[in-house]
């Protein structure tokens, strides 16, 4: 089988010729039919991770067929389509774990970083981390649902944001244009917040009812004309931009941060003793990413792709990283 890799710490993605993994013990194996591009496959890319080990086949938003199980597993069977997120896998045994806490597990596995991911044509997991994928879904839709999709999705059903409520989505991008989508259709008076005008359409194609341009104007000015947001959803990668919007919470509205910002959030005490909240919140697990994308099809949410064969793996990166992608990139076996 063909499978794209990263050798060493920069190196560039490299197609490999390897043979087809066998699935042992408690795992499935799956014929990828499409992975997305994360930002977040830079920790492989660049050897960021701890413990990471190369060669690597990255990859956490995958999608595709079990064709083969192994010893003990009885849970799938061949056939299924299921798809693989972030979270890889979580021991059973450690102290979060035991409490039903698997996203935190001591032990926690990562797809694409744990064990060779989605970048390939085949690639084994841990039976517990595979998703079913709803009929309605494609492959290359299901797969940055995997990710993007069930971080804006899980962040947001656990906000504890009501129909009606104030929800703004700060950022028009990768993960800011599923949110805005989940938020409409959870019942949520929708606000996007973007720098300029050229989102404002697609902003309100998304479902998005109130559009700020924080290039014009004031947010927080604009958010306090609507009563404050209930809960603002921060997926802009910007610490800067994350602390401009906080005074624009209601006077116990929540800031759901699900980006990874690599500045320091500056917050004022005095500020935050109404009793705003500032709540981080992770993915999450296999379940929890069939809720996100039985919802999805549901409820007609889908990414905005861009395909690219699995030997583009190098172009399709360098545009994520570029932020030149509108808005996830997959890679399309198909292709």
């Amino acid at each position: 089988m063909k499978a794209m890799v990263v050798r060493e710490a920069n190196g560039p993605f490299e197609l490999d010729e390897r043979d087809v993994p066998e699935p042992g013990p408690g795992e499935v194996r799956i014929k990828v039919e499409a992975c997305g591009i994360c930002h977040s496959d830079a920790f492989v890319k660049f050897g960021q991770f701890p413990g990471l080990q190369f060669p690597r086949a990255p990859g956490h938003e995958v999608a595709g067929v079990i064709d083969a199980v192994g010893e003990g597993v009885d849970v799938f069977s061949p056939g299924e389509r299921v798809g693989v997120g972030w979270h890889g896998g979580h021991c059973f045994k450690c102290e979060p774990c035991r409490r039903g806490d698997f996203v935190n597990c001591k032990k926690q596995q990562i797809c694409g970083i744990s064990y060779d991911g989605g970048y390939q044509e085949y690639m084994v997991c841990p039976w517990h981390a595979a998703a079913r994928i709803p009929d309605a879904l494609s492959a290359v839709d299901a797969g940055p649902l995997l990710c993007a999709g069930i971080t804006t999705f899980n962040a947001l059903r656990n906000s504890g944001a009501r129909p009606g409520d104030v929800v703004a989505v700060q950022g028009v991008g990768g993960l800011g244009h599923l949110g805005i989508q989940y938020a409409s259709r959870m019942g949520f008076h929708t606000v996007a917040l973007s720098r300029g005008k050229d989102k404002e359409a697609l902003a309100q194609k998304l479902g998005a009812h109130t559009y700020i341009d924080a290039k014009a104007q004031d947010e927080v000015e604009e958010l306090r004309k609507l009563g404050g947001a209930d809960v603002i959803l921060a997926t802009a990668p910007s610490g800067k931009a994350i602390e401009g919007v906080i005074n624009g919470l209601s006077a116990r509205g929540k800031l759901m941060l699900v980006a990874a910002a690599p500045d320091p959030i500056s917050v004022g005490a005095f500020g935050m003793l109404s009793g705003k909240q500032i709540h981080g919140w992770p993915s999450g697990t296999a379940v929890e990413s069939e809720d996100t994308m039985r919802f999805s099809a549901l409820t007609d949410v889908r990414p905005q792709i861009e395909r690219f064969p699995l030997e583009g793996a190098n172009e399709a990166f360098a545009k994520v990283m570029d932020n030149t992608i509108r808005f996830r990139a997959v890679l399309d076996m198909s292709m």
